[in-house]
């Protein structure tokens, strides 16, 4: 599967692309929403993993221009943002899933192959 990993937390980044690279999955990293933006126009993924916090333009526009745009790729936004308010607000603003920091990897995998495995979209 291809993933476009939209994370400005490089340690966390570089652990997330570790994980899903060793199953076999491509991961196209990406530290800012703008360069995020441009390699969801540029190039087709199967799913979208995307902090709510970056810098520049941030989660919640990034998927708002994203959905906007016609683009339906699936998006798991990730974020320490936890409380209800802030996840119903994610999934409201076109987001598939929503996992809270601090994640067990095992678990954002298994995430990201279920939003793998929805049949494709319009985009």
């Amino acid at each position: 599967m291809k993933i476009l990993l939209i994370e400005d937390d490089r340690t966390l980044a570089d652990y997330v692309a570790k994980g899903l690279r060793e199953l076999g999955h491509v991961v196209d990293q990406i530290e800012d929403g703008k360069a995020g933006l441009f390699a969801v126009a540029e190039q087709a993924h199967e799913v979208v993993i995307l902090d709510r916090m970056l810098p520049g333009v941030d989660g919640m526009t990034t998927l708002q221009t994203m959905r906007a745009a016609g683009n339906a790729t699936p998006v798991l936004i990730v974020t320490a943002l936890g409380e209800v308010d802030d996840r119903v607000d994610g999934l409201r603003k076109g987001g598939d899933d929503y996992l809270s920091k601090p994640f067990s990897l095992q678990e954002l995998i298994a995430r990201v192959e279920a939003l793998g495995r929805r049949p494709a979209r319009a985009q």
